[in-house]
């Protein structure tokens, strides 16, 4: 009650203002709804007790049964009269508004999330796709504006209504509750008047609801039937969202306002509207200077144009200039940073509009009154001082951290040893010019005094130098080389608000020149590039081409090959010496056959366990056995182990080649030898055996 009416025309519009007075519509009715429960309530309480003492006074006496009886009767005519109306009307009447409240909320998302996609269609795309996104819009906006009317009408017909809906039941249960009971007749006889005066004042409400209730309704009709624009008539005024683009730390974005614009003033009124939810809603007005459609070919998108506003924003002119007004803009934002703004969350981080940003700027550094704004009062915003704050640092002809020493900065913020990173960048601070250097230690004891505030802001050393490295720290050019150095200017600037009472209390004891970094303790060492990541193993003269890791063969204590599931694992560090059989074939290639079989005879009853202490096996020949021992079985390797073994190749035939790559030919020829009878003890069952030896 008490709000001013809401308008049809406005469900067009869908301002910002409309979307307020309707929010205070629906908060009176959640509090009537509310009302109504708890009169519901209390009037089932007060009908319970005053059962219960009819029933206890009949108990106590029955010449008054007759009475009793009656107010039984009334009591229950008490309850059709109060509690069933009040149910009726919550459940039926605020019910519906409330169902239509959920399909206005539907239809308003779907057709502003619609219209947004609409917008940012590519204006390249073919003129049917366009077409048929056009007709899609149109539908969309009809069902919104549809839904919207409906629920304009039903809020403010339930907001009418209750105000006789809701008196008439209890003014009739406290009628039937005072006749009921003689006893209260004096009572009843004063409350006469009032109530007569209340049924007239209910009668003319009720009377005025319908009688305007028709007119509402064709109202609606002809609001629905004949389309609306949004310049009204008799008016020079149009209004209706738009959407800027704006720069922004991660780019260029569309920003949405709710837009006025007043023909005779050529006055345009922006009011931002995707803002955070109890942010203070700051207007904006812009003199117009021009206004231009944007062609389509310059353009992605439809249904742009440039407006250009007397009010000129500030870039490279002079007054970003590091010189005393600078300072001074400085000193002020950051003292009104510090006694209002210092412990909100993600300053410094929340970006604020640029029209009011360059309206800030624009004011501060006026030539006719340079300087002459307050920022510490309510025209101005913090996420607005600290964007200008930032614009002006980030815009200024020459960095805070200059040009000339930016290489060496970014160098030492590479250094892995921290003292000499710490020290180095020390030594570089008092190297920049006076003026530079003062601006930086200004800026950077600020910001070393928001972060002790980071339980409450979320801004700590780390957060810090993201947003201020790019800012007091630039690349003369824009190259692949500086953005990837981007980084290492944070660091710097991290750094610098760690350990900003160290930096900034005096130079370091030599500055004349950065401290050498201290040799590397382990030096680096570089491992060779193989293709296997075994080491190289010896070989021996005799190895004819087949590897150990072809098949699970081994030698046993004779020197005789057997095959094992399960061979020995060879220890690869000690190598095998080389002995006379070891020879190479390349430095002689005249072999005395006769003289090596002697040795290798004289030698043959020796047990070969080299390869048990770590050494490689020598892999023998298996020559044909002597008549002889024709009565005792030669053990042999099996079919397809050492098949290189015996095999003599033709000329045209390639040699088998394994590790390692370069393998010596084989000896010129190989004559038969004659094995000797030796004891074999069996590796696996211990049970001994003759066996000839291997040679």
């Amino acid at each position: 009650m008490g709000h001013t009416p809401l308008e049809f025309s406005d469900c067009y519009l869908d301002s910002p203002a409309f979307r307020e007075s309707l929010k205070g519509y629906e908060q009176e009715l959640e509090r009537s709804n509310k009302f109504i429960k708890d009169v519901i309530k209390d009037g089932n309480a007060l009908i319970t007790a005053i059962k219960d003492g009819v029933t206890g006074s009949r108990v106590i006496s029955s010449a008054s049964n007759g009475a009793s009886d009656l107010l039984h009767e009334e009591l229950q005519n008490a309850d059709e009269l109060l509690i069933k109306p009040l149910e009726v009307f919550r459940k039926d009447q605020i019910g519906l508004t409330k169902e239509r409240k959920k399909k206005f909320d539907r239809d308003s998302e779907k057709f502003y999330s619609l219209l947004d996609k609409h917008l940012h269609l590519s204006s390249k795309k073919k003129e049917a796709q366009l077409q048929e996104a056009d007709v899609q819009v149109d539908k969309e906006k009809q069902n919104f504006y549809e839904s919207s009317l409906e629920y304009v009408y039903q809020i403010q017909e339930v907001q009418e209504s209750k105000k006789f809906s809701l008196v008439e039941p209890v003014l009739a249960f406290l009628h039937c509750l005072f006749t009921s009971n003689s006893l209260t007749f004096e009572l009843t006889q004063d409350f006469l008047p009032y109530k007569q005066q209340l049924q007239l004042s209910l009668q003319n409400t009720r009377n005025h609801f319908i009688s305007t209730r028709e007119e509402l309704e064709d109202l609606q009709k002809r609001m629905t039937d004949a389309p609306m624009i949004c310049k009204l008539k008799g008016q020079s005024t149009i209004e209706g969202y738009l959407y800027s683009q704006e720069k922004r730390a991660l780019g260029l974005t569309w920003v949405k306002y709710y837009c006025k614009y007043e023909k005779e003033g050529k006055i345009l009124s922006m009011t931002q509207v995707e803002q955070k939810p109890g942010s203070r809603q700051v207007g904006q007005e812009l003199t117009l200077k021009s206004c231009t459609r944007r062609k389509s070919d310059s353009i992605d998108k439809r249904f742009c144009f440039d407006v250009e506003t007397n009010e000129s924003p500030i870039t490279k002119r002079d007054e970003m200039e590091l010189n005393e007004m600078g300072f001074r803009f400085v000193r002020k934002c950051i003292n009104a940073v510090e006694a209002t703004g210092i412990s909100s969350e993600g300053v410094y981080r929340t970006v604020g509009s640029n029209i009011q940003v360059q309206k800030l700027l624009n004011a501060f550094f006026d030539p006719k009154c340079p300087g002459n704004v307050d920022l510490q009062t309510n025209d101005w915003d913090i996420k607005t001082i600290t964007s200008a704050l930032k614009f002006y640092l980030r815009n200024l002809s020459e960095p805070v951290m200059t040009y000339k020493l930016h290489r060496e900065l970014v160098s030492a913020a590479k250094s892995e040893n921290l003292d000499y990173r710490m020290g180095d960048i020390h030594c570089l601070v008092y190297r920049l010019p006076d003026n530079h250097r003062e601006m930086l230690e200004l800026i950077v004891r600020h910001l070393s005094r928001v972060c002790e505030h980071s339980k409450e802001n979320l801004m700590s050393p780390s957060n810090m130098g993201v947003i201020f490295g790019p800012t007091l720290m630039r690349a003369q050019e824009d190259t692949v080389a500086a953005m990837m150095n981007i980084k290492f200017q944070n660091i710097v600037v991290e750094l610098l608000i760690e350990h900003c009472n160290k930096i900034f209390s005096g130079p370091p004891e030599d500055n004349t020149a950065p401290p050498v970094p201290p040799p590397r303790i382990t030096p680096r060492t570089h491992k060779p590039i193989t293709i296997s990541k075994r080491p190289v193993r010896g070989r021996n003269a005799l190895y004819l081409g087949q590897s150990e890791e072809d098949d699970g063969s081994i030698q046993n204590g004779n020197g005789v090959i057997t095959n094992s599931d399960h061979p020995l694992p060879l220890q690869r560090k000690k190598l095998m010496p080389r002995t006379e059989t070891q020879s190479c074939t390349e430095d002689c290639p005249e072999v005395d056959v006769a003289k090596m079989v002697s040795m290798m005879q004289d030698r043959g009853g020796k047990t070969n366990t080299n390869h048990i202490n770590g050494d490689l096996p020598i892999y023998s020949v298996p020559t044909k056995a002597s008549p002889g021992f024709s009565k005792r079985p030669i053990i042999r390797p099996r079919e397809g182990d050492f098949e290189n073994i015996g095999k003599v190749r033709s000329p045209g035939e390639r040699p088998v080649i394994s590790r390692p790559p370069v393998r010596p030919p084989d000896p010129p020829c190989r004559p038969a030898l004659i094995p000797k009878t030796e004891p074999r003890t069996d590796v696996n069952s211990g049970i001994k055996d003759d066996a000839p030896a291997s040679v």
